[in-house]
C-alpha cells in the first residue's frame, strides 16, 4: 500500500512539473532568446537599408561650390547695375566699365572728390 501511495505521490508531482511555470532559469533563456531573435532581426535591416539606400549626388559638391560662387557673383553684378542706375542716376552698363570702378575706388582713396 505504501508503493501504490509512493507512486501515485510520484505522479501527482510529475504532473504537477508540467504544468507548472517555468523556472527563472527558464524564463531567463526565453528571453535571451527573444532578445537575440530580436537584434539579429534588427541588423538584417540595418543590412538590408544599408545595401537598399545608396546616395546618388546629382551635382558634386565641386560643382555645387562653383555654382554657388557664379550665382553669388551674378546677384553682385544685378545689384550693382540696379544700385548704379537707380541711386546713383547713371547707366546701367556703366557699372561693367573699368572707368566706373577706377573712379570709385579713387573716390574711396580719397584722391578724387
Amino acid at each position: 500500500m505504501d508503493d501504490k501511495l509512493n507512486n501515485s505521490k510520484q505522479e501527482e508531482s510529475k504532473k504537477r512539473r508540467s504544468t507548472m511555470p517555468a523556472t527563472p532559469a527558464s524564463r531567463r533563456e526565453r528571453k535571451h532568446r527573444k532578445y537575440r531573435n530580436q537584434r539579429n532581426v534588427q541588423v538584417e535591416e540595418e543590412t538590408l537599408k544599408k545595401t537598399l539606400w545608396v546616395q546618388i549626388r546629382i551635382l558634386p559638391i565641386w560643382l555645387r561650390i562653383l555654382l554657388v560662387l557664379s550665382l553669388l557673383t551674378g546677384v553682385a553684378v544685378i545689384g550693382a547695375m540696379i544700385g548704379y542706375s537707380y541711386i546713383g542716376n547713371g547707366e546701367p552698363g556703366d557699372v561693367l566699365k573699368k572707368e566706373t570702378w577706377t573712379h570709385i575706388f579713387d573716390i574711396i582713396k580719397g584722391k578724387e572728390s
